[in-house]
C-alpha cells in the first residue's frame, strides 16, 4: 500500500512538472478547461487526456477534429422529438421508427433514454426535453413540450409516462408538463416510488427501473 500511494505521488508531480512547461501555451491551457467541463472530469483528469491526445497526434488529435467537425455540421437536436438527429440519415427517434406504439416517455436528456432501453422494461415511442425547467440555459419553450402535443395527437397516444428524476428541479418539470397536457385526453402516469430521492435515471440499476415502471401510477397534483 505504501509503495502504490508513492507511485501516486509520483505520478502527480509528474503531471504537474509536465504541466507547468506548458502553463504559457494558451491552446493547451483552453483545451484542458474545455475538457474539464466534461461530465466526471476536473482539472488533473482534463491534463491527462490532454498529454495523451499530444502523444498521440496523428493517432488521436486528427482524426478526433475531423470527428468533431462532421459531428457540429451534420448532428443536431429534433425538433420534434428531442433526441440528436443527423443531416443524412434523419432523426432514428421518431422518423425512422416502423413500429407503432401507444405509449411515449418523457425523460430529461438521452442518457436516461439509454438507460431505460438497456433495461429493457419499456417498449414505446421517447420524448427528450433537453433538460429540466430549472436547469441552467434552460427555457420552457426549449422543453418542446408543443411537439409532445403534437405527438400525443398525431400517433393516438394513450398513455404518457413522466420519468424525470426524483430530484426538485425532476419533480418540477413533471407538474410542469401534467399542467400543460391537463386539455388532452391522454393517460398520464409517473414512476414509482422505488426510485430514490435525488436519483437521476441515468445512474438507476435496471432492477429499479424495471420495478419503477412495471409499478407506476398515474400523475396528480394531490
Amino acid at each position: 500500500m505504501r509503495y502504490l500511494n508513492q507511485l501516486v505521488i509520483l505520478e502527480y508531480q509528474a503531471l504537474n512538472g509536465l504541466y507547468s512547461s506548458m502553463q504559457n501555451i494558451s491552446e493547451i491551457e483552453e483545451l484542458i478547461k474545455l475538457i474539464s467541463k466534461l461530465p466526471g472530469l476536473g482539472p488533473r483528469s482534463a491534463k491527462r487526456i490532454v498529454l495523451k491526445l499530444i502523444n498521440n497526434r496523428e493517432e488521436l488529435i486528427k482524426p478526433m477534429a475531423k470527428n468533431l467537425a462532421e459531428v457540429y455540421k451534420n448532428i443536431y437536436r429534433c425538433k420534434n422529438c428531442g433526441s440528436l438527429k443527423s443531416k443524412t440519415i434523419g432523426c432514428n427517434n421518431c422518423e425512422n421508427i416502423k413500429q407503432k406504439f401507444n405509449k411515449i416517455c418523457v425523460v430529461e436528456n438521452i442518457a436516461d433514454q439509454w438507460s431505460i432501453e438497456a433495461s429493457s422494461v419499456y417498449k414505446g415511442y421517447f420524448h427528450i426535453l433537453g433538460g429540466t425547467i430549472s436547469s441552467n440555459n434552460i427555457n420552457k419553450d426549449e422543453l418542446l413540450i408543443g411537439a409532445l402535443i403534437q405527438r400525443i395527437k398525431k400517433e393516438k397516444i394513450e398513455e404518457v409516462i413522466l420519468a424525470t428524476s426524483a430530484t426538485i428541479e425532476g419533480q418540477t418539470t413533471a407538474f410542469y408538463i401534467q399542467d400543460s397536457l391537463k386539455n388532452v385526453e391522454v393517460k398520464i402516469s409517473k414512476l414509482a416510488q422505488g426510485l430514490p430521492v435525488g436519483g437521476e435515471i441515468e445512474s438507476l440499476d435496471d432492477g429499479t427501473l424495471i420495478y419503477a415502471f412495471k409499478n407506476r401510477n398515474s400523475f396528480s397534483n394531490d
